[in-house]
């Protein structure tokens, strides 16, 4: 309605629309208000038309046409009795209406007569303002068609109010989320980071600014690549795009420079946020400074290879002294022979599971019994199969299993296939998690015979596969060549 005073007042406040569930203070001036006020001007043939919300001591419109002012006092709203009631309150001339005749906006300017208002009702039957269309000259009402389309119009206003509370309250959910995870994220020790699906960073938590000494939204983009060692970038850009390209999880261990200048080693990690149709919409991704324990894990592995150093040098000295020892006492020679390439096999075992440097480490795998057996067997390289499953070993395991192979070679090439030019030998190994099982066949060697009784080296595979491994093992003297099956405990070949 008009205002007496002209005066423009701001839009109402969160304190002065507190008793309404509707965001309505950014209503002012509304577009979609706008039109449908025109629309309802134009649909009553009325010079004026207003989108009205009554508050404690006002009336404000949020849309008008045919009038400039923003607001009125609530005494003078004809609007104030219009939202309380069901329906359209008509006044066709407000000069013979006792409730509006001594009304300052009839008596005086704009001088109204005609009124119509459908009241604008919250769903919980709380009410809020009326849409009005208003004449300067009496009318005896609205067509049917009028009145329709203003209570249509009304409802429209309603929906609209609708849409935009529970926007609000999207809004207002995310950002309460938005800062718990930010207020989570920021307790945490781990430096925390988040990017779109296309792997632009745009979040990290206060940690990583701490950590980095970069200020705020200096990393964001892909200069987050920048503050890793430069022999670690192209690294870690590669598996970074891997990981974006494929939605696999992302894990690396890179050099980042802190605040002080200095590279540390760090963990980073990230994992992708899925929608209800599986495309990533955001990845999460955390660093954590792992320097500390690289350092140590260095350390240890130092001395560890000073320690396998130390134990293949005493290999070494004791084959040496056994050379020493039977110089002078040729009739020892061939047992001494025999003696040294078993400490031979054990110190190629050793070598091959001790701990590695980066240069010295084996090209297989050091814990795998494949590699082992293809390095203690390299003599026979052509004419041994090694196949089946390959099996974890360790340090504890690796020197019976030499002891083992070394015996069984050794036995082949003096009386076995490995004796003949086309003999071959063939290893099969096979696991089911508990039990392991690995299986020595000979073929194409001299006939043989079943030993009369057991030797040294029988014995000796008697004490690696049954007393240290906790294993048994069958021999089958077949006139093709030897079949050994044996048959260890899993956990007796490797502790992981």
């Amino acid at each position: 309605m008009p205002a007496a005073n002209p005066a423009v007042s701001p839009p109402p406040t969160a304190a002065t629309q507190s008793h309404t569930a509707y965001p309505l203070g950014d209503l002012l001036d509304d577009e979609s208000l706008r039109q449908i006020a025109d629309f309802a001007a134009n649909l009553c043939d009325a010079p004026i038309a207003l989108v009205s919300f009554v508050e404690e001591g006002r009336q404000w419109f949020a849309a008008r046409k045919g009038i400039g002012e923003v607001e009125t006092s609530r005494e003078h709203s004809f609007c104030a009795r219009a939202m309380l009631g069901t329906g359209i309150l008509i006044v066709p001339d407000a000069t013979k209406d006792p409730r509006f005749a001594a009304n300052p906006l009839v008596a005086g300017e704009p001088g109204i007569r005609f009124y119509a208002g459908a009241p604008l009702t919250a769903p919980d039957g709380r009410p809020l303002g009326a849409l009005c269309v208003i004449d300067l000259a009496p009318r005896d009402g609205l067509t049917a068609t009028q009145a329709q389309g203003l209570q249509v119009l009304a409802c429209n206003i309603m929906a609209i109010l609708a849409h935009r509370e529970q926007a609000s309250n999207s809004s207002r959910e995310i950002s309460e989320q938005d800062m718990k995870f930010r207020l989570l994220a920021d307790t945490m020790p781990q430096m925390v980071w988040s990017t779109r699906p296309d792997g632009f960073h745009d979040y990290y938590n206060a940690r990583w600014y701490e950590f980095t000494g970069m200020p705020v939204g200096s990393t964001d983009g892909e200069a987050w690549n920048g503050m890793f060692h430069p022999d670690d970038q192209a690294r870690a850009w590669a598996l970074w795009r891997h990981s974006l390209d494929t939605g696999e999880p992302y894990e690396i261990e890179y050099r980042l420079r802190n605040a002080a200048g200095e590279y540390r080693w760090t963990l980073g990690r990230a994992l992708p946020m899925r929608d209800d149709r599986g495309q990533i919409t955001r990845w999460f991704g955390t660093c954590t400074d792992i320097h500390d324990q690289k350092m140590l894990q260095v350390q240890r592995e130092v001395i560890s290879q000073e320690l396998s150093h130390r134990i293949k040098n005493i290999f070494s000295v004791i084959s040496g002294l056994i050379t020493f020892s039977t110089r002078h006492r040729p009739e020892f020679r061939e047992a001494a022979d025999d003696l040294r390439q078993r400490i031979r096999a054990l110190g190629r075992a050793h070598d091959f599971v001790r701990p590695h440097s980066e240069a010295s480490r084996p090209a297989a795998p050091h814990n795998s019994l494949t590699g082992m057996l293809r390095e203690l067997l390299a003599a026979y390289v052509e004419r041994v199969d090694i196949t089946g499953r390959d099996i974890a070993i360790d340090d504890r395991s690796a020197t019976p299993l030499a002891l083992l192979f070394h015996e069984l070679a050794t036995n082949a090439a003096k009386y076995g296939a490995l004796s003949a030019p086309e003999g071959q030998v063939t290893i099969t190994s096979d696991s089911d998690g508990q039990t392991t099982w690995l299986e020595w066949q000979e073929r194409g060697g001299p006939r043989i015979e079943p030993p009369a009784s057991d030797g040294f080296g029988s014995q000796l595979i008697e004490l690696s596969v049954v007393r240290q491994m906790g294993g048994r093992i069958e021999r089958d003297w077949q006139p093709e060549g030897l079949k050994a099956r044996v048959e260890i405990p899993a956990t007796a070949l490797s502790r992981a």
